[in-house]
């Protein structure tokens, strides 16, 4: 079983197959939703909450409907009968995409926040390690008077935990789901649908939908991500100017049996530092440039 908060668990929610489960699970409480209402019967329903589907398959169809979603009804219905008449009934495509995407995203954000409060309880404990050991004050790399290194690992906390409370706010706007029909104008279904299928997918109902659920919600999930990349990367950096030889005030972990170089073993690299130095950039170069 994948552990949600491993990177594995990351890799997964993002990965081919996860997607199209996703998309399953909220066709699936949009039908429960139905049922609700009385508009589908208790065997039909029992039915489709049941079945499954082959990801090979959904690409195969691919291949001839030039479109996964519908690649995907056809894979699922091919192991329905009768009751495949009320799959994707009344919807449209994004009201399936975009709530799975949200879901997808919410979990993702949960991931990040658990690893966030992680980081947070080692940086302050470092920050009280550390209140008394005097370091010599920087500004423009040149020496200036002594500081606290607590007073460093404190203002990290402070930076990190109003990252917290940003993509805690984040997490709020981009949790809603969408179940509004083709122009997203509730021609065919009554409010009430999306209303029970977001409720049971534990998302709000997006409050105003057209096709889709407006972008500038994701926008913000990127954003803050980008944000948060630059802090993580500016606190690489200060590791790595801190195991500098000729600084060497302190170094990031080097296990037993780690090597630095093939032709210099004294080496102790800063390499982990430098992974996510390069890892940050490469956040940061996604963000959305403003219009």
């Amino acid at each position: 079983m994948i552990d949600r908060y491993s990177l594995e668990g990351m890799a997964h929610l993002w990965s081919a197959q996860n997607k199209f489960d996703t998309y399953l699970k909220v066709e699936k409480a949009i039908v429960q939703a139905w049922h609700a209402l009385g508009i589908i019967d208790a065997q039909s329903c029992q039915k489709i909450q049941k079945v499954g589907f082959d990801l090979k398959r959904v690409y195969e169809i691919e291949q001839t409907t030039k479109h996964d979603l519908i690649a995907f009804i056809n894979a699922v219905c091919e192991n329905l009968g009768e009751e495949k008449r009320f799959f994707h009934y009344g919807i449209t495509s994004s009201d399936c995409i975009d709530t799975a995407l949200a879901l997808i995203l919410k979990e993702s954000l949960e991931i990040i926040l658990k690893d966030l409060q992680e980081l947070l309880g080692v940086l302050k404990t470092r920050a009280l390690e550390f209140k008394d050991t005097p370091i010599i004050g920087r500004s423009h790399g040149i020496h200036g008077e002594p500081m606290s290194f607590g007073l460093v690992w404190a203002l990290w906390f402070e930076e990190m935990r109003r990252h917290v409370k940003s993509l805690e706010g984040v997490l709020e706007e981009i949790g809603v789901g969408m179940v509004s029909g083709a122009m997203g104008n509730m021609a065919h279904i009554p409010l009430e649908l999306e209303e029970k299928t977001c409720a049971i997918l534990g998302l709000k109902p997006a409050l105003i939908t057209n096709q889709v659920i407006s972008r500038d919600r994701h926008a913000k999930v990127i954003n803050a991500l980008a944000v948060l990349a630059s802090s993580c990367e500016k606190i690489a950096i200060n590791v790595r100017h801190y195991q500098r030889t000729e600084v060497y005030e302190a170094e990031e972990y080097f296990s037993v049996g780690q090597k630095g170089s093939s032709a210099m073993p004294h080496k102790r690299n800063p390499v982990l530092s430098e992974n996510i130095t390069g890892l940050c950039r490469v956040i940061r170069e996604v963000m959305p440039l403003p219009c």
